[in-house]
Order: C-alpha cells, then structure tokens, then sequence
C-alpha cells in the first residue's frame, strides 16, 4: 500500500493589491511584527497604490498573515499564488515603503481605476491564439530569457520603468488592434495595462494571476507557455503546477542560468556566467572566488547561506 504524499512543509504566497493607502507608513512595524511572530520571511513592499511582495512560512502563519492583511490593514480582495517548497526560500523578512508597489515612475498612471480587462488563464489561450491580438511580456529581459509564451513580443527592457517608453514608441502599431499582457504575478501587466490605455490604446487585456496562475491551472499538454517562469526567490524557477525548474542563478550578477548557460565557457561556479564574464576585472572575480569557496566549506559542514536574489516585488 503506497503511503500519502506528504506537503512541502513551507508556504509560499506571491501577493499583491492596488488599493489606495491613505497612510502606508503605519502599515510598516505592524506588518514586520506579526510576520516575526509568525515565523514568516520573505519581503513586502507598501506604497500609497497598495502591497506587493512575496512570503514564506508555515501554512498557520501564512494564513494568518493574510486573514490580517484582508481584515485589518484594509487589503480585501488580494491576489494571491500560492505554492510549497522543502526549505525556506528567504533569508530574513523585509517591509519596504517605498513610492510605488512595482516602479513604473509615471505618476499619472491609475491602475486602481483605469487597468484593462482580466482574463482567466482557462480563457488565456483562446485570446493569445487570435492573429488580430498582440502579446507582450512585461517582464524584464534577464526573466524572458528563461521562458515565455509562444510568438510573445520581448520588449527587452532592463527594468520596468523602460516600459512606458517602449510602449510609447511602439504605440501606431498598437492602435486598433487587441493588446494582451502578462508577467509573473499579475501586477506589472495591470500597472501596464493602465499605462497603454493612459497612451489611448483601448483594447487591453491582462492575464489574471500572471503566468503563476495559467501554470498552476493550464495543464501542460494545452499550455502555450515555453521554457521555465523565474521567480524571486532561491527556486530561481518554475515550470507548470508550478513545479520547481532546472535554472540556477549566476552568483556574481544574479541573471538566471539554463543548462546551456551552464555549459558555456563563460560559466564558471560562484564566479562568472556567459552574461558577465567580459564585465567583471580580475578582483572581482578573485573576490567571487574567495566567497565561494566559503560557500562551499560551509556547505560542506552542514551550513547553506542563502546568497543573495534579486529584490522581490516585479512579480
């Protein structure tokens, strides 16, 4: 008799919500305090837009987290992904204030009033397959690199902020025609969304829960996604039902790595990746050395530091 399939044991819920906060700053000690008490890591970003950030925790605390998010911090109707992992992807636990949620740096844009259209993921394929519908990606270049979905257009931004003014001048191609969006998690398409309708384009669809959400609930055989999806956090990467991926992450500049990167000359462990081999001197990559063999020792005595990921909040 095959015994049951025991859970990960930790939590992980990507959340957000653009909802106006009168005053984020007093959202900052409370919110810092109950995850310390509840055994909770990870980072949440608090701006006068909303919240954003991902978390990981024991399913008790994690829960809780939320129920006190939705009822006392005035956070009702969050979107939330939820998945599990064998060991705590966080080192610490972090909340920000900061001016928005997901830094677009465009002051006019309204994503509480003005976002475009929701689509379910069950719904996704249906509009992407149209001819007369244009996809693009909102993420950044380094996450594209891994995965995205089929005939999508790459802006090739660096950041978020590129975005608006990819958009703009790409804007008559636009025109009239179906514009369907995506990213990890659901909010920078709906901060891009508003963005595209600010700049008088009407038609503009956004992808409900982000590509989370559509590999969580789109089995694999009808999926229109290729590749892995990069996440914030030690994974680097997931694949559908949201099981985690085979990319690994350069040490020295943090862009995410294939098993093709991993086999170029380029690569080498804690050092140098094909992304930045030719940008890093010869400190610094006696300095990247020197920390992995450190790393590397304290595996070896039963110690695994978490070395870094990228700031969380683009999901």
């Amino acid at each position: 008799m095959n015994s049951p399939t025991v859970p990960d044991p930790v939590k992980i819920a990507a959340l957000y919500r653009f909802r106006r906060l009168v005053r984020p700053e007093a959202l900052r000690a409370p919110l810092a305090a109950f995850c310390a008490r509840h055994g909770i890591r990870g980072t949440l970003i608090v701006a006068p837009e909303g919240i954003n950030g991902t978390v990981a925790g024991p399913d008790a605390g994690v829960d809780a987290l939320l129920a006190y998010l939705e009822r006392d911090a005035g956070l009702g109707d969050l979107e939330v992904k939820f998945s599990r992992t064998g060991k705590m992807p966080f080192l610490r636990m972090k909340v920000r204030l900061k001016r928005e949620i997901v830094t677009m740096g465009v002051e006019a844009v309204d994503p509480v009033e003005e976002a475009g259209t929701y689509v379910e993921p069950a719904e996704w394929n249906r509009l992407i397959d149209d001819p007369d519908t244009v996809v693009i990606d909102t993420r950044n270049d380094y996450e594209v690199s891994l995965g995205t979905f089929a005939n999508a257009l790459d802006p090739a931004t660096r950041r978020f902020r590129d975005f608006p003014a990819w958009a703009e001048a790409h804007r008559d191609a636009f025109r009239g025609r179906k514009v369907a969006m995506f990213c990890t998690g659901g909010i920078r398409c709906e901060k891009a969304t508003a963005y595209m309708k600010s700049i008088g384009i009407e038609e503009v669809f956004h992808l409900k829960g982000g590509i989370l959400k559509y590999l969580e609930e789109v089995p694999a055989e009808a999926s229109r996604w290729r590749g892995e999806c990069f996440v914030f956090d030690e994974r680097v990467s997931v694949g559908h039902g949201l099981a985690q991926g085979a990319a690994s992450l350069c040490r020295a500049c943090r862009h995410p790595l294939s098993g093709q990167d991993r086999g170029s000359p380029g690569f080498v462990e804690g050092v140098s990746c094909p992304h930045c081999a030719d940008k890093r001197s010869a400190a610094d990559r006696a300095r990247y050395a020197e920390r992995q063999r450190q790393v590397e020792l304290a595996d070896s005595r039963g110690f695994g530091p978490h070395l870094g990921q990228r700031e969380n909040g683009n999901a």
